[in-house]
This record gives C-alpha cells, structure tokens and sequence, in this order.
C-alpha cells in the first residue's frame, strides 16, 4: 500500500483590489478589474523559491521573509497594472520597471530595520541620560518596540485603501482554510471560515517582534557595549530572529489543534483582527479564483501534489 501524499501548505497575500496564493511550486494573482471581471497570472517559481535552502531550519525563515517581499511586489506590479488599467500612448497595459520594484522593496526593508529595530533603542537610550538600569532601558526599548509595530497596524487600517487591502487578506486566509477542510471553493462554504489564519505573515511578524524583544533583551545584558554596537547589533541579528520566529510559526501550526498551543499563539489571532476584515462575495471570489489558478497550474506543470 503507497504512502500518503504529503500536507502541501498553501499561503498567500493581499494586494490591491486582489489575492496572491503561492504554492510549493506555483504561485498565481487574481484581481478585479475596474470593468468587475477577474483578471489572473499564474507561473511557475523556481531558484531559490524552491530550492534546498527553504528545507534547512532557521534558514529558511530568512528565505521565506525575502520571498515574502520579493514575490509580494511582483504580485503588487501585476495588481496596480490591473486595478488602475495604466495604459499608454499604444492602449497597452504599463508595464513598471522591474528593478524599480526592485529597488522600493529595498528601501521598504531598510525602513522597517530602522524604524522598529535601531529606532526604538535610541529612544530607549534617552533613559541611559538619567542613570536608569539597563535592565529597564533594554525593557523599554522592547516595549516601545511592540507598540510601534501594533501602533503602525492599526493607524494604517483606518485609510480606506489599505482597508480594502485587509478585507481581501481575510478573503485570502478564508478560502485556505475552505481548502485545508476539503470544502468545495465557493463563497457560500468559504464564508462559513474565519478570517484569521495560524500561518498568517502578521503572526509571524508578531513572533519576529517578540522574539526580538527576548534576544535583546538577553544580548544587551550578558554583553556591555556602547551605543553604536548595540545599534549595529539590532541589524545584524535581524536573520537571526526571523529564522527562529519561523521555526516557532511552523511547530504552531504543526500543533494548532492543541490547547496549550492555541493559548500561546492567541495573541497572533488578536492581532490579525487588525489586519483582516470581512469580505464581500466580490472579494471572496477574487481569493477563490487565485486559488483555483495556483492549482490548475500545479496539474498542468505536473508540480505540487494537492492536499487531501
């Protein structure tokens, strides 16, 4: 008797006015066009998407959180050409540098490395000017640390655009979860699901902050250095945490089901309250149709086998 297939996990993101999901192999993007019609791109990935690296611990947390950013703009480039239908002089959808993506995404990391990771410590430091112990000023530069990152979220949930954004991310995580419980994908079983999702990015974000917070925490402690090297450290240690943040993400959902497990990570599912809103059908559709394109492209590339 032949063995199993294998869990294949799907994930995915929201981009405008659509829904990404990305398989072992495959990734696809759906989004409504101005005109109410659903537009998708699906392809293959290959490289570093699927090689060796993302099977080896702690490395593959780094690879995961670079192909979040790098297929995530690809999907955003396809879904503002389709959302906006930016034509040019020939009638022709635009199609936007790729290294200028390229390069927004690089400064878009910079700018989370140094707001949330070198800004809070030199706000911390202030303390140090008043004879404070490191013991609290490397405390409070956690905390001011993890209400930044809460803060950030829910101030940008109240712009409109970016609402509808968090509307198709509970599309997305709704129609996983209609898949994982081998519903039928279509909108009346999808809606019967909830919008939060244990693998969810911002429950990894969440394990990457407060596992930042502990490393720190510990690092600053044991090692007595000055500014400028506890700075660079906050950087430097940054593969480091999220590696590890995702190793604790994956033994998570590898044991939601347990009670203790569902309590630790209860404050992962709060937080996605401010990152997923409740779709309409139009927008559940989109979802559906991302995924149904992810694995219509599997079976025809001959790639990830489907979950039972």
């Amino acid at each position: 008797m032949g063995a199993e297939p294998a869990q294949v996990y799907y994930g995915g993101q929201a981009v405008i006015e659509g829904v990404m999901i990305r398989g072992p192999e495959h990734m696809a993007v759906a989004v409504r066009h101005p005109k109410g019609h659903i537009v998708t791109h699906s392809e293959r990935l290959s490289g570093i998407y699927t090689g060796r690296s993302r099977r080896i611990p702690l490395v593959r947390g780094v690879v995961v959180l670079w192909e979040t950013l790098a297929l995530g703009m690809r999907a955003l480039n396809f879904s503002s050409r389709v959302a906006f239908e930016e034509e040019g002089e020939d009638g022709q959808p635009v199609e936007f540098p790729e290294k200028a993506f390229f390069g927004t995404m690089v400064l878009a990391l910079v700018f989370v490395v140094a707001v949330f990771f070198a800004g809070p410590i030199l706000l911390a430091n202030v303390l140090e000017r008043w004879d404070v112990p490191r013991f609290w000023v490397v405390l409070v530069e956690g905390v001011l640390r993890l209400g930044m990152f809460v803060g950030y979220i829910a101030a940008i949930g109240r712009i409109p655009d970016i609402r509808r954004v968090f509307q198709y991310h509970g599309a997305e995580h709704m129609t996983i979860h209609a898949y994982e419980a081998g519903r039928p994908l279509t909108v009346a079983e999808v809606r019967q699901f909830p919008k939060e999702h244990q693998r969810c990015g911002t429950s990894f974000l969440l394990v990457v902050v407060v596992i930042a917070l502990l490393t720190f925490f510990v690092f600053d402690l044991v090692v007595d250095m000055g500014l400028a090297v506890r700075t660079a450290s906050r950087v430097l240690l940054v593969p480091l945490i999220a590696g590890v943040s995702y190793e604790i993400l994956r033994f998570g959902a590898r044991y939601r089901e347990n009670g203790f497990v569902r309590a630790l990570f209860a404050p992962n599912i709060a937080l996605q309250g401010l990152t997923t809103k409740m779709p309409d059908d139009s927008q559940v559709e989109v979802a559906i149709a991302s995924f149904e394109a992810t694995l219509a492209a599997a079976r025809l590339g001959g790639g990830e086998r489907e979950a039972p």
